[in-house]
């Protein structure tokens, strides 16, 4: 594998292992009235596990993709990993640690964003880089519909 392959997968983890940190199922959790369409708790690891894979490889396609751009084509795609990855972990702080899923759901829309940023920014170089980041996308949008019942249900 090679480096740049390395690099993405270890950002990915660190990325999911921050966020993993920040997500505690403890009494406020369980306490909560959740939706009765919400899917079991143990769904929620194996999905985010390959989404971040997903992510990865996106990633990896991504800049292998802008070796031949203009530097600043690769910087802007830096610049919205990042963005993307602090929102993704600030939502876990957000909703689990600080338990406001109130600002948690104003924070996933933004995420959500980032995401349609991502691969607007993705497509004309990179398209199967961009392709690979739908499942997120939708995820990331069906997380935000849960949120919000979540806030609805237990206003």
């Amino acid at each position: 594998m090679r480096r740049d392959a390395w690099v993405a997968a270890g950002l990915a983890f660190a990325t999911a292992s921050i966020g993993g940190s920040l997500t505690v199922l403890d009494t406020w959790y369980y306490g909560l009235i959740q939706p009765s369409w919400k899917p079991p708790d143990w769904l929620f690891g194996p999905a985010w596990t390959t989404l971040f894979a997903l992510m990865a490889w996106s990633g990896v396609l991504a800049w292998r993709a802008t070796a031949t751009q203009a530097i600043q084509t690769r910087q802007r795609l830096l610049a919205l990993w990042a963005l993307n990855a602090v929102l993704n972990v600030g939502w876990s702080l957000l909703f689990f640690k600080l338990q406001r899923p109130e600002l948690a759901v104003i924070e996933v829309c933004l995420l959500w964003g980032s995401i349609v940023l991502l691969i607007r920014h993705l497509i004309p170089y990179a398209p199967k880089a961009a392709r690979l980041l739908w499942p997120y996308l939708a995820w990331v949008g069906f997380a935000a519909a849960l949120n919000a019942a979540v806030v609805i249900l237990n206003a």
